[in-house]
């Protein structure tokens, strides 16, 4: 079978920051009382415009860049979202044409936050058989276009934004080593949208998070036959700072081998684990050899954890 891991990634980020001072002016609420709670100091809002399809076609052509994949050799399109532009077509049918990528298939996942894990995993099954040997998974979010802005519980979380991963062929050792993928339905009504908006029970979704978060990376771990000494960076959904130190406290990691970026990004769904990748790579923090987890919940109630050693 065949070792895979990412090749390159890529990111977009829009330019309009929104601060917590900025949503005080909007509605009920403080920069202490979400700092606090949260982690959170700004988010980004994309333009109008920009909808999901353009953000997942920069992250992806950044992506492709860096990887060094021409377009026309990626087999398959992956885009996890929970805001297409619109029902159908996929986003990543629109993308593919964007792209030039003539010869890949194209689906759209839906897991909420947890979409670019069951990308990731998904993908990595494809490129293990040897049926496909480049998956473009891309994760991507237009979540202020849901935001009811007199509830204040859910407003001052999300973000948009995009990330995305070109999967292939990688050297014995390297790639992904274990995953594990999860469901809970019970917990459905947790996270929703009814109607135009977003609507969330905080508290049950944090009670959720902070348990299943780390118990699916330690889980993994197992799988992959590592100890938690053995881990160099853990990747979490960046969606509240409580529930990502938990999940670190759990590995018994140090601050600094924690990707952070919730304080700048605010919560980006499908988005969030491969934004806060892309940062981490840039700001050195992730080497070649590295143990690397990720893991992640969301809607569903659903999650997903991956242990992957970095490298090609």
């Amino acid at each position: 079978m065949v070792n895979v891991g990412i090749l390159g990634m890529g990111s977009y980020i829009a330019e309009n920051i929104v601060t917590n001072v900025d949503l005080e002016k909007k509605m009920d609420t403080s920069d202490e009382w979400i700092k606090t709670r949260t982690g959170i100091e700004e988010r980004r809002f994309a333009p109008e415009h920009h909808n999901t399809s353009h953000m997942s076609y920069i992250a992806a052509k950044e992506a492709l860049e860096q990887a060094n994949i021409k377009p026309e050799d990626i087999d398959l399109i992956i885009v996890a979202t929970v805001t297409p532009d619109r029902p159908f077509p996929s986003v990543s049918a629109v993308i593919q044409h964007q792209l030039g990528a003539v010869n890949a298939a194209a689906m759209d996942v839906s897991a909420a936050c947890a979409g670019f894990m069951y990308g990731i995993v998904t993908a990595k099954q494809f490129v293990q058989t040897g049926d496909y040997k480049y998956v473009l998974v891309v994760g991507a979010e237009k979540l202020s276009k849901l935001m009811n802005y007199e509830d204040r519980n859910t407003a001052v979380l999300f973000g948009d934004g995009a990330g995305a991963a070109v999967l292939g062929p990688v050297s014995e050792g390297k790639g992904i080593l274990a995953f594990e993928l999860g469901a809970d339905g019970l917990g459905s009504e947790h996270i929703t949208q009814e109607g135009q908006y977003l609507t969330m029970n905080g508290r049950e979704v944090f009670k959720f998070a902070v348990r299943q978060m780390g118990e699916s990376a330690l889980s993994v771990i197992q799988k992959a036959g590592l100890t938690k000494e053995d881990v160099d960076f853990l990747v979490p959904h960046q969606a509240n700072i409580r529930i990502m130190e938990a999940s670190r406290q759990r590995l018994e990691l140090p601050i600094e081998k924690m990707a952070k970026t919730v304080h700048k990004y605010g919560n980006t769904s499908s988005a969030s684990i491969p934004m806060a990748l892309v940062d981490e790579l840039k700001n050195g923090k992730i080497k070649d050899g590295d143990i690397v987890v990720l893991v992640g919940f969301g809607a569903g109630l659903v999650w997903g954890s991956i242990a992957m050693r970095w490298g090609r």
